[in-house]
């Protein structure tokens, strides 16, 4: 399947049974950097009570945290591919391996062509709807994830998982949200609305406390609650951002090599979140502190974040702490630093915060 064009959150399935989710849009040449979200219950199978994903006669079980990393690593090498910037091994898959690749926005046209054949479809387009008469989109800005996109979604209890396409669409999605949810007769509520929403859940990070999470989470405003009155039960809702075509840019060169200098932890002023709802998170800074770590970390420009929990974390002229590691990307015309979170074995020291 070659000369194929995909973009973050795309699917591909393999011929073993696999699911990736392509990450970001910096890839090598005719190859794309993955995460590994199901695989088929022939190959893999999770004792995880949240992880069976069955419909459609197909059973499939996700992958939580690095399990589908160490098993795609361990069982399937031929999905590892070489990342010459970082010069590190990385999941991803070549385009001749690709059984076939699952388009988002593709895939809600498909479900919203004929009458919805489940209850959650139903819900699906009903929420779809409301959205985009409020916010003034139409179902072009839009795109379906996770099962609904592979057709193996349970109707009575999987999410409505929705991709919303553009900076401008998502910051008219964003306030449509925000009126919803201040309209007790809408039937939308901020899943991060009471500070119970974690209860009961484990939490790993070491540096970043639960009331930080939620107090983030809430004001993203794109996790929602559906109370859907026609299935008689509450609805997770979500609107991820991801980029136009015409917005994206990949920064794949290599020629550019990424040194990791350390590991640091500063306090920075934010002067552009416009790449900060996207995956990865960018964030221009302008450091003021050196917490702990390499002095050079004084020089950073940026923050750039893999972690799904850092999405739209800190916004324009706050003052923000973030640890992570401190990089040095070198090029042909000169060379910067910046701080990256993402996969490492000090994954759960990682965090980027307001600084109140």
């Amino acid at each position: 399947m070659a000369n194929l064009k995909l973009r973050d959150r795309d699917g591909i399935l393999t011929n073993e049974g696999l699911v990736f989710r392509i990450l970001g849009y910096s890839h090598p040449p005719n190859a794309y950097i993955c995460d590994a979200e199901y695989a088929n219950a022939k190959i893999f199978q999770s004792h995880d009570p949240r992880a069976p994903r069955t419909g459609a006669n197909q059973t499939f079980f996700k992958f939580y945290d690095d399990e589908g990393l160490k098993f795609v690593f361990k069982n399937y090498p031929k999905y590892i591919i070489h990342h010459e910037m970082l010069d590190v091994d990385v999941l991803g898959i070549n385009e001749p391996e690709v059984k076939e690749a699952r388009k988002p926005e593709e895939r809600l046209q498909e479900l919203i062509k004929d009458a919805p054949q489940d209850e959650l479809e139903d819900a699906m387009q009903r929420v779809l709807a409301t959205i985009m008469e409020i916010s003034g989109t139409s179902t072009k800005d839009f795109g379906v994830f996770g099962s609904m996109l592979h057709g193996f979604h349970h109707p009575k209890y999987s999410d409505i998982d929705l991709l919303v396409y553009g900076k401008k669409e998502n910051s008219q999605v964003r306030l449509a949200l925000s009126d919803l949810y201040k309209d007790a007769s809408a039937g939308f509520s901020n899943e991060f609305k009471a500070n119970d929403a974690m209860k009961g859940k484990r939490w790993r990070f070491k540096n970043f406390t639960v009331d930080e999470f939620v107090w983030h989470q809430k004001r993203k405003l794109i996790y929602g609650l559906y109370e859907d009155k026609l299935s008689g039960r509450t609805i997770k809702a979500e609107f991820e951002p991801v980029k136009k075509w015409q917005e994206i840019g990949s920064e794949y060169d290599p020629q550019t090599k990424i040194k990791p200098k350390g590991w640091v932890r500063i306090t920075a002023k934010v002067t552009d979140d416009s790449d900060g709802p996207f995956i990865p998170s960018i964030y221009g800074i302008k450091p003021t502190e050196v917490n702990s770590g390499p002095a050079e970390a004084a020089k950073a420009t940026r923050v750039i974040s893999y972690m799904e929990e850092f999405r739209a974390q800190v916004l324009n002229d706050e003052k923000i702490q973030v640890e992570g590691t401190l990089e040095e990307v070198a090029g042909p015309k000169g060379s910067f630093y910046q701080i990256t979170l993402t996969y490492c074995p000090r994954y759960y020291e990682q965090f980027l915060k307001t600084k109140h």
